[in-house]
């Protein structure tokens, strides 16, 4: 099984959950460290690698390699320098001041007018970002004095996290912006390294770029144990990632499957997180039977979700406690509003809907039979196809059939736009910061915007406003009271959090805000 996570960012809201590892680099290890050799690592298929553009977690896992952001925010929530030296917020402005002598892939020099001009191509609602209201708010605009070389960032409406989101914008040169091709191959780039061939479905191989000197932290591209090369090596089945791992023909994977016992008896390096991974949604588009909260809080009735916890898991996991990553950044547990396994109360509430019980025990409207469609990705592996299983087993016992459509991650496309038949689907979505989650939750669906489900919550729209006009204490406890209000209608169900390994071989690395940080990579001499 290997894990694809939507949005996965960490330390704001796309949350990220008890992100383990280091914030920088990692401690030096016993012996030296290895020079001029290549670190290889398991990843999944990122197809269009578009920083702008995509919110998908395997591009942008790619992208921490090609790209910088402005600041970068430590595990414990301190913010470090990147492409900015010094930076300024207030809840409706951030300004920044760039580094000197930051350049691109192609040796020319990062602009100020370059960065105004990522965050606004981001905020113009024509060019379809999924970004738009994630990292960058909708009313946001960008100026830029290239002479001063600062960046100014204002917005009309207050945003307690503003900072946070944007030190989640992935900047590109100024020559990506009038080349989308560019930036769809990973070109354009400030980062430590860059692309130098590029198989999909196999392999992606990236040099480092030694005049690098301005990474997160003061990370430069000659600190020792940093590789000259990285080879991003697309592995689909987490038992071969294992085994590839283990035999020291990769450097890093994440095993959090079966494999993942025999992989801990190694006693390899790790680096952890916690992330949702049982989450799914209805798609409430008019005319889905779905649209009706009574048969939405119906179908999570019908659901025991410790049991569905225990299956995703492997019993190693962890109830989730809200919708953004550990450590979140409004405390508190909201889940607790999910309606409860009860499958008396779901049969009432399918009755009261309309849909009655016929001779061979299942549900029709009209002589419409109650049949749903519930969306799995391949990459959930064996775990995700029992969960889907045990699902279509347990909606059948309150009378409802359930087809199964098992997607990949590229397939999810037609889910975001609105091409793809379906009534429910499992489609975790990890971000550090509650208002991360608002593009999501609310506002247009597909083909317009980034509600994929459709989800027309007044509670939640209204205490989302309330949340952001507010701050410190009061803002969390808005941001938690929207959570319950989307709980109360099942318009969203968390239901399995996991750990996170990613193990190492032969090379330590860290993490920031939760993500992986290639500036951390060490490789380790034999």
């Amino acid at each position: 099984m290997r894990v694809r996570l939507f949005g996965a960012l960490c330390a704001v809201a796309l949350a990220t959950v008890g992100c383990g590892g280091s914030g920088g680099a990692p401690p030096p290890a016993a012996g030296k460290y290895a020079e001029g050799a290549t670190f290889t690592m398991a990843i999944m298929e990122p197809g269009d690698l578009n920083p702008l553009m995509t919110a998908l977690s395997d591009p942008r896992n790619v992208g921490f390699f090609l790209y910088d952001t402005l600041v970068a925010y430590k595990d414990d929530g301190t913010v470090v320098p990147s492409l900015a030296t010094t930076w300024k917020t207030t809840a409706t402005s951030a300004e920044f001041t760039l580094a000197k002598g930051v350049t691109c892939a192609d040796g020319t020099p990062l602009t100020a007018g370059d960065v105004a001009g990522s965050v606004n191509f981001i905020a113009d609602p024509a060019n379809k970002s999924q970004l738009l209201g994630l990292y960058v708010p909708a009313d946001l605009e960008a100026t830029a004095d290239d002479a001063a070389g600062t960046v100014k960032m204002t917005v009309k409406t207050p945003d307690p996290f503003l900072l946070r989101r944007l030190a989640s914008v992935l900047v590109v040169c100024g020559k990506g912006l009038t080349d989308p091709a560019g930036l769809k191959a990973g070109k354009h780039g400030t980062g430590l390294f860059q692309i130098i061939e590029s198989v999909p479905d196999d392999h992606y191989t990236l040099a480092k770029r030694p005049e690098y000197a301005w990474g997160p932290g003061g990370a430069t591209g000659k600190d020792e144990g940093l590789p000259d090369k990285v080879v991003l090596k697309v592995v689909k089945n987490e038992t071969t990632a294992a085994n590839l791992l283990l035999s020291g023909q990769l450097n890093a994977a994440a095993v959090i499957g079966p494999d993942r016992a025999r992989v801990e008896q190694r006693n390899l390096f790790k680096s952890e997180i916690r992330l949702m991974f049982g989450e799914f949604t209805f798609n409430q588009a008019q005319g889905r039977p779905t649209a009706d909260d009574r048969v939405r809080r119906a179908l999570t009735m019908g659901l025991d979700q410790a049991e569905l916890q225990r299956v995703a898991t492997g019993g190693t996991g962890a109830m989730p406690e809200g919708l953004t990553m550990q450590p979140r950044v409004c405390p508190g547990v909201t889940t607790t509003a999910l309606p409860a396994f009860d499958r008396t109360q779901a049969a009432a509430l399918l009755d009261e809907a309309g849909w009655v019980k016929g001779p061979d025990g299942m549900r029709a409207k009209d002589g419409t039979p109650l049949k749903v469609t519930f969306l799995y990705l391949s990459e959930h592996g064996d775990p995700g196809k029992s969960v889907a299983e045990l699902m279509k087993q347990r909606w059948a016992e309150i009378g409802v059939q359930t087809d199964l459509k098992q997607l990949t991650t590229p397939q999810l496309a037609g889910v975001n736009d609105g091409s793809t038949d379906w009534d429910a689907g499992w489609i975790q979505v990890n971000v550090p910061l509650p208002s991360m989650m608002v593009p999501f939750l609310s506002g247009d669906g597909p083909p317009k915007g980034a509600n994929w489900s459709s989800i027309a919550n007044a509670d939640y729209d209204r205490l989302v406003q309330e949340a952001a006009e507010s701050t410190g204490d009061k803002s969390c406890s808005k941001w938690n009271e929207a959570e319950e209000a989307l709980y109360r209608k099942a318009d969203i169900v968390p239901f399995a959090d996991i750990t996170q390994p990613l193990f190492g071989n032969g090379a330590e690395f860290g993490r920031l805000a939760g993500s992986f940080a290639p500036s951390t990579i060490r490789m380790i001499a034999k």
